[in-house]
């Protein structure tokens, strides 16, 4: 048992402990429900803050405030959290979403209690899976997060509310799957059964079970990524999903794929991560490229922003399979940047739906006139996503880039294409954005639209969307706040990817026929033995 107060577990059961009582809250107009699930949110938040800045040393690359407890001996079953340089920014980027996100709700009136009480439920599974360092626990975390997302789909969405819902669980729960199956797989091979992710790390696993558990997990996280051809369900859900939910699903729920791709692919499984990088790499180009261009032919607002969402996340593969400090470093920028930004723009359509009652970018139109600070705050988001140097986008991607050029790992072609493919989607995601706030703010008004009265962005509006601006701003203009909480930790995982990657390029792995495999990775150490042995 830990010696030490059990930070992690009290920050995962508290929003979840705190939602109990809201069903018997004395509340006839739903005032009282929202403003006691802010009030825990806050709290939440603030609590997070002060145990990371109270207790968390951002220059251990090791994992701090751990917890660890015997849960259920007889699977093997461990509560078993901690925190590192990976998940710690994405824990505040949950907090701070999360938290904006049940702020926003102040619209709900149909069941707020039942609403209210799935956000604090998901907001405990969130944070339950960037901390858990037992894989079974991750599993279930992984797990508990996907109902409430599909009831607050199901029950508060659109009105092919109950397909995206449908459609988002079937995609994501069998995907999930092969995360248990691919957990109990790694637990029982070799001498001793375990699920705990350190000692699952250190076992000496055979190349092609490593391949087969990597592809397992690859297909559950590449769903939640989203990955090309896996994203199909994100746009649908988008559209559909009310926008608090939206927040979450972009600013949130996309980021523990990430996470979990470099945290299990890449931490635990190395030598399959040197076969399968390249693969991640032309994935990544590839959905950077057909999401910009299928952004284009989206009319509702919602749906383009969901394809800009698949786009941006490309980055993350490409700087996953970069081999690089700053790759790696890029990936986590970008994640922790896409998530203020998309969930700033989701909040914003939202804001500009509750005015038009329409997610159609033709029905909307001259909005810019009655909506000022709407068109003002939209355009800086917009700003943002399109990577404007001085905003969070900007380096995000650059360092993405910077890490993927200087990489030893790839012959010198193969890079130059990637790299073309997504600086080709650098230059998309401009005119897409910008085409979009011209149709919504300056487009031909509507008749419709004409004898509205629209108000401009309340102070509650204004302050939620300053909330995620001020960080994109301060990130663009210094960096080093974001950088400085986890480059120690992305440092050492690049550098245990480089160890791997002279042994295994020097044997190419082969399967039945002769000349098919992978494609090679040549490291600098390879290169020189090759040209000697010439």
């Amino acid at each position: 048992m830990s010696t030490q107060f059990p930070w992690l577990t009290v920050l995962i059961l508290l929003p979840l402990v705190a939602s109990l009582p809201i069903p018997f809250l004395p509340d006839k107009y739903g005032k009282n429900v929202r403003s006691y699930a802010l009030g825990v949110a806050l709290t939440e938040f603030a609590l997070l803050i002060y145990t990371f800045w109270k207790h968390y040393d951002l220059t251990d690359s090791g994992f701090q405030l751990v917890d660890h407890y015997a849960w259920i001996p007889q699977l093997g079953l461990n509560w078993s959290l901690a925190v590192d340089g990976l998940s710690m920014p994405l824990v505040l980027l949950t907090g701070l979403v999360t938290t904006l996100a049940i702020f926003a709700s102040w619209q709900i009136k149909y069941k707020p209690r039942l609403f209210y009480v799935l956000m604090l439920a998901m907001y405990s599974a969130q944070i339950g899976v960037f901390v858990a360092q037992d894989l079974l626990l991750f599993f279930t975390m992984w797990e508990l997060e996907l109902v409430p997302v599909y009831l607050l789909i199901a029950t508060w969405g659109g009105q092919r509310r109950l397909y995206a819902a449908t459609k988002f669980i079937l995609y994501t729960a069998i995907a999930s799957i092969f995360i248990l199956v691919a957990a109990l797989a790694m637990a029982f091979y070799g001498d001793t059964l375990t699920f705990d992710m350190q000692e699952l790390g250190l076992k000496q696993y055979s190349v092609g079970f490593e391949i087969a558990m990597y592809s397992a997990f690859l297909l559950a996280f590449g769903v939640k990524l989203p990955i090309f051809p896996l994203h199909t369900w994100l746009p649908d859900a988008h559209s559909e999903a009310p926008a608090p939910v939206s927040m979450i699903l972009a600013g949130v729920l996309l980021k523990m794929a990430g996470y979990a791709l470099i945290r299990i692919n890449v931490s635990m499984l190395p030598n399959a991560h040197v076969y399968f990088a390249p693969v991640l790499a032309v994935l990544g180009a590839v959905g950077i490229i057909y999401a910009s261009l299928t952004a284009f032919a989206q009319v509702n607002l919602k749906r383009r922003l969901a394809y800009s969402s698949i786009a941006h996340m490309g980055f993350v593969l490409i700087g996953v399979s970069a081999f690089t400090d700053l790759g790696m470093s890029g990936a986590v920028l970008q994640m922790v940047s896409h998530g203020l930004i998309a969930a700033s723009l989701f909040f914003l359509s939202g804001v500009a739906y509750d005015r038009t009652h329409t997610l159609m970018m033709d029905k909307m139109g001259g909005m810019a006139k009655q909506m000022p600070t709407v068109f003002a705050l939209f355009t800086a988001g917009s700003m943002a996503s399109l990577a404007l140097p001085g905003m969070s986008g900007f380096v995000g991607e650059l360092t993405v880039f910077l890490g993927f050029a200087t990489s030893d790992a790839y012959s010198v072609p193969f890079k130059v294409v990637i790299i073309l493919l997504a600086a080709v989607g650098v230059i998309l995601s401009p005119i897409y954005l910008l085409s979009m706030l011209r149709t919504v703010f300056y487009g031909s008004e509507t008749a419709e639209l004409s004898e509205m009265t629209l108000s401009d962005a309340k102070p509650r509006e204004a302050f939620i969307a300053l909330c995620l601006l001020i960080p994109i701003i301060g990130i663009g203009v210094y960096p080093k706040l974001a950088t400085q909480t986890y480059d120690v930790k992305t440092v050492e995982v690049a550098q245990q990817a480089r160890q791997v990657l002279p042994l295994l390029a020097e044997q190419p792995l082969h399967f039945s026929k002769p000349n098919l495999s992978f494609p090679t990775i040549i490291g600098a150490e390879t290169k020189e033995l090759t040209q000697a042995i010439k």
